[in-house]
């Protein structure tokens, strides 16, 4: 069956209309929404009574060319109707409900993918732009644990931390568990950045993720634009995890707004001589939560889930392969609930020599074969290296399958 287009009523255009003429300043959109009442009242108002309301004097010249304004509308709608995007209204019902909570909402959201992720729990990741290779590799397991525990990971689309974010999320079996992210733009929807993420950007939504943004299309990447993204971030998330972070990082703005939202923050700790982790530290001292598995953060999250999210029906695939609802994280055995409570230091001491298997190991747990496979070790000094990782605390055995505790 085709779908119709979607063709903008009068209001929506009109919203459209004021968030160009005000190149999306959310101050002066609520300012004049609060003064007027409606978009279309607002637009109908003279450039003298914005200037008297404060409004800045680039926004009365936009004001000032009408033409220009219904150009762009007109433009958009033609997207629209070519599918190269879509678009939410803050007053529809498919509009995600959680921003409509936080202080400074935005009245549209362009996206790109499957917008119903939106209405998922999601958890977001966030963190360094130059993360050292063991965060990365932190930030992916955790990441593709989370996603097959049903949550969706949002992030920023950004290199580092938020790539291995997404990347981790999109990293599953089978069809049914992939797809599950969300990416925040600092730029406009069809305005791919960095410029070597574009394969990101095309993966997230071949495989059923969803990336959005409030700007209008065509905008460029801005000192100012990443830390509104971060907000969205935060607003749409339960919690946010910081996994690897300087102390002047954009990350720990993300951290400080999700704070501010009444929402819980996950650091991960390192080494006291790392400055890339700084910032994960500065968190932890001022009340973050600290972590060294992803458990932590389900047990955490799934007794906090608000009304919305404790209902979501169970998905599942024509292969008969079925995942948890977020409501419901994977089941374990007694056995392995049990190794979840098992706390070592998160300053365990890692051999030197066991580094690199280390560094291989996740939180999933991989059997003997596949460990020889990823380490190119003869097995008896592959088995002499887990015995020693497990003596030190830092791995157990589950179902010949070992894994990070």
């Amino acid at each position: 069956m085709t779908v119709a287009p979607f063709i903008l009523s009068d209001d929506q255009r009109a919203i459209l209309a004021l968030w160009f003429e005000l190149n999306a300043s959310l101050s002066s959109y609520h300012k004049l929404i609060h003064t007027y009442g409606s978009a279309q009242l607002a637009l109908q108002a003279g450039v003298e009574s914005w200037r008297q309301l404060g409004i800045h004097h680039t926004h009365l010249a936009r004001h000032e060319q009408p033409e220009q304004t219904c150009a762009t509308i007109d433009n958009i709608q033609q997207a629209l109707i070519e599918e190269k995007y879509g678009l939410l209204f803050a007053d529809q019902t498919n509009y995600p409900t959680q921003l409509l909570e936080i202080y400074d909402p935005p009245p549209l959201l362009f996206y790109r993918g499957n917008s119903e992720l939106l209405h998922r729990a999601q958890i977001a990741i966030v963190g360094s732009r130059k993360p050292t290779t063991h965060a990365q590799k932190i930030t992916y397991d955790m990441a593709q644990y989370l996603a097959q525990a049903g949550y969706i990971i949002t992030s920023g689309l950004a290199i580092g931390v938020d790539k291995r974010a997404h990347l981790g999320a999109l990293a599953q079996n089978d069809i049914s568990h992939q797809g599950r992210t969300v990416g925040v733009m600092g730029t406009g929807i069809d305005v791919n950045y960095p410029n070597h993420h574009d394969q990101l950007f095309s993966q997230i939504i071949e495989k059923g993720g969803c990336i959005i943004s409030e700007l209008l299309p065509h905008t460029l990447p801005h000192k100012h634009t990443f830390p509104r993204r971060n907000r969205l971030v935060a607003g749409l998330s339960l919690a946010t995890i910081v996994t690897e972070a300087t102390i002047k990082s954009g990350s720990l703005i993300t951290a400080r707004l999700t704070s501010e939202q009444g929402k819980q923050v996950f650091a991960i700790p390192s080494h006291i001589d790392n400055s890339n982790a700084e910032g994960c530290h500065h968190l932890i001292r001022e009340g973050a939560t600290l972590i060294y598995h992803p458990q932590q953060v389900l047990n955490d999250v799934s007794a906090q889930l608000p009304t919305q999210f404790k209902h979501q029906p169970n998905e599942s695939s024509n292969t008969q392969t079925s995942h948890q609802s977020v409501s419901s994280p994977p089941t374990t055995s007694k056995k392995t609930t049990e190794s979840h409570q098992i706390k070592p230091s998160p300053s365990i001491n890692i051999p030197e020599h066991l580094t690199t298997l280390f560094e291989k190991l996740d939180w999933h747990g991989q059997d003997l074969d596949a460990l020889i496979l990823a380490t190119n070790l003869a097995p008896a000094q592959l088995i002499g290296q887990l015995m020693e990782l497990e003596l030190v605390g830092a791995i157990t055995v589950q179902g010949g399958r070992y894994l990070r505790i």
